[in-house]
């Protein structure tokens, strides 16, 4: 899953920032007790219950019109129906623009609309077509979005991509902000590895310990999720959240000071998990779930 704007498989992506950025780069070390590591692999072919999955949506626009068809089809499509099929998590985002000292946002990025689905299984997923297919309001609300000719597309493509909730928060976190309706930013950060037992390392350093220093620091996190289906597997993402984006940075200055942080970083287990980090900033449009 890129964030990188040069190519169709491209999602949106600016580094957040030196500081948030630098902190997390350190985030390639650890070590584990040799049992926890060995009995991983057995953990994982067992069947885990209560692990949800994500699927994670780009549409790539090229004018403002296309953003406002695609974010009609959404508020008066897609998310009631999914609703209507018991998938009552679904979020719809723009893009936050970066504050002024920040690498500025593609003039394409900042006309994706962003989509997140939380799906209690993979049947859940998997049912969503035909589902789709056979709801006749569903339907008659989404006609505008496919009447276009195929010389006028109302996007560019949709680039999608599938995730597995980790152990250590099998299921999404929503923040208070978003069922008081209140101001909200997230940042979805995208963490690559060069193989997948450096993965699975930096997976198990989240799942053990990491999560929960991150709750320490009030980052809020929304998701922890590996990646099944799309272009940069073996990765990992997480979704972060914040009354707003001075909080967010707070929250990241007391992460990269925490004590248990400091310990996990330098544990030989840990490191060099990471090769790359990506990461956008998203807002909530008024009708989104998350």
């Amino acid at each position: 899953m890129s964030m990188t704007q040069h190519s169709r498989r491209s999602l949106p992506v600016f580094l957040a920032g030196a500081a948030a950025a630098a902190l997390v780069l350190a985030c390639a070390p650890a070590e584990a007790p040799v049992a926890d590591a060995a009995g991983d692999g057995q953990a994982a072919a067992e069947s885990e219950p209560g692990r949800e999955y994500y699927e994670i949506r780009r549409y790539r626009l090229a004018d403002e019109d296309s953003r406002q068809t695609v974010l009609a089809y959404l508020e008066n499509a897609l998310v009631p129906a999914l609703n209507r099929a018991g998938i009552d998590r679904v979020g719809v985002f723009g893009v936050e623009p970066p504050a002024e000292a920040d690498e500025p946002v593609d003039p394409v990025d900042s006309l994706s609309v962003w989509a997140i689905i939380a799906f209690p299984t993979v049947g859940d997923f998997t049912a969503m077509k035909s589902t789709l297919e056979a709801d006749a309001e569903y339907l008659e609300a989404a006609a505008p979005m496919y009447a276009t000719p195929r010389q006028e597309p109302i996007y560019e493509r949709v680039e999608s991509w599938f995730l597995r909730a980790f152990k250590g928060m099998p299921v999404m976190e929503l923040p208070p902000q978003t069922a008081a309706g209140q101001d909200r930013i997230f940042e979805l950060r995208l963490y690559e590895s060069h193989n997948e037992e450096t993965a699975r390392r930096k997976v198990h350093m989240f799942d053990n310990g990491e999560i929960d220093i991150m709750r320490d620091v009030e980052m809020a996190p929304l998701l922890f999720a590996e990646l099944l289906i799309g272009e940069d597997v073996p990765a990992l993402v997480y979704i972060l959240s914040a009354p707003d984006m001075e909080a967010h940075r707070e929250h990241w200055q007391a992460f990269g000071g925490h004590p248990e942080w400091i310990r996990m970083r330098d544990m030989d287990y840990y490191k060099g998990t990471v090769s790359r980090i990506e990461n956008v900033f998203l807002r909530p449009t008024a009708f989104s779930q998350i």
